[in-house]
């Protein structure tokens, strides 16, 4: 699965080749041994309505990041998910599917840390953001961060080590001191308005969903992953004691389930398909 949005800041925009190839894998060739066919992929994105080029170009793109390697049968060409690969795939899934799926008791305590990185350093920076919204974590002023969910430290710890902040970051845990607004402070962390009419368009187009044949199972599983994996970006899954009302995001969770659980063994099989006619090919 795709582990490199921006947060809140995306915008909603036409998927690209990597992101569908991402999803593919993460989704049908990981739980499978991790090894496909090229003809596979390319058949995959094409009925996705990928061209065959963009495809073959994201498959390199991604080999060269390391997270496939290829061998040659002949004039076919079999990939198959690197240690790094397998470990982002196994990331991503869990993230995804397991985002908002358990309420958890609040103790009231938060995480907080502090960390600089200039702006002549935009990668990292990115980098940074990146890695801290995928843990849920939100930015309400620069370099500073928070989440009401300390057990997410050591998570952050292997970001910053990752990145080689130690040097320039510090956090520490603890209960709000009563000091402030907390909804201003909330409000300004994440886009908490936004979030709630995203999913609330989420809920309402997949009440109108449907799959007649395997090919539309596959096609609309792969869209409901494409459309879900956004909000662990976007939604820190704060505890009820900080909302002041009943939030969707829950509901979209079910639905979410519900529609994946409908489709899943035709979208296996319409996979099977293509992958039985790509390995039967000279």
């Amino acid at each position: 699965m795709e582990t490199s949005e921006t947060g809140r800041q995306r915008e909603s925009t036409a998927p690209s080749a990597r992101s569908i190839l991402l999803t593919l894998l993460g989704e049908f060739v990981h739980p499978r041994g991790g090894e496909v066919w090229t003809g596979t992929l390319v058949d995959a994105m094409a009925t996705l309505g990928i061209e065959a080029k963009a495809a073959r170009q994201a498959l390199a793109r991604t080999a060269a990041e390391g997270l496939l390697t290829s061998t040659r049968h002949g004039r076919r060409v079999r990939w198959q998910l690197t240690e790094t690969g397998s470990a982002l795939m196994t990331e991503g899934t869990e993230r995804i599917y397991g985002f908002m799926r358990d309420t958890h008791e609040w103790d009231g305590r938060w995480l907080v840390i502090t960390v600089g990185v200039p702006e002549s350093q935009r990668q990292l920076r990115h980098r940074l953001r990146t890695r801290l919204t995928w843990l849920g974590l939100g930015s309400p002023s620069p370099g500073l961060w928070i989440v009401p969910d300390t057990s997410k430290e050591d998570a952050v710890r292997s970001v910053i080590d990752e990145l080689d902040l130690a040097g320039r970051a510090f956090a520490w845990t603890g209960t709000s001191a009563g000091i402030g607004d907390a909804p201003k402070l909330l409000k300004a962390a994440w886009d908490l308005d936004d979030v709630e009419k995203r999913y609330l368009a989420f809920i309402d187009q997949l009440e109108v969903a449907k799959a007649e044949s395997d090919q539309e199972a596959f096609v609309r599983q792969v869209q409901l992953i494409q459309d879900w994996r956004h909000f662990p970006f976007l939604d820190p899954e704060l505890p009820v004691e900080l909302l002041d009302h009943d939030w969707p995001g829950p509901r979209a969770a079910a639905a979410f389930h519900d529609r994946r659980n409908r489709w899943h063994r035709r979208a296996q099989e319409f996979w099977n398909q293509l992958d039985d006619e790509a390995a039967a090919r000279n």
